[in-house]
């Protein structure tokens, strides 16, 4: 059994998340999230979409991207990201 790198649970059911060269291990979707999904630059949720790219920041939507000051961001695919 291998243990979740983010709750602990020793879980016969783990499965490993490589992302940029580094591993880790979870028992859940919700475990992998916590440790390795991207936050919004704005309001820090955690983004589990595409969300939205402006200058080097990446927002949950275009909403936070604006409040940021990327006046022209928007959740349309090839535009503001």
């Amino acid at each position: 059994m291998t243990a979740c790198d983010t709750c602990g649970n020793d879980y016969d059911r783990t499965f490993t998340l490589t992302l940029e060269n580094q591993s880790w291990n979870f028992d859940s979707f919700e475990c992998a999230i916590a440790k390795a999904a991207p936050t919004c630059e704005h309001c820090g949720c955690r983004i589990l979409g595409h969300g939205v790219r402006a200058g080097d920041s990446t927002f949950c939507c275009s909403h936070c991207a604006r409040e940021s000051g990327f006046t022209d961001a928007t959740d349309d695919k090839g535009q503001g990201q």
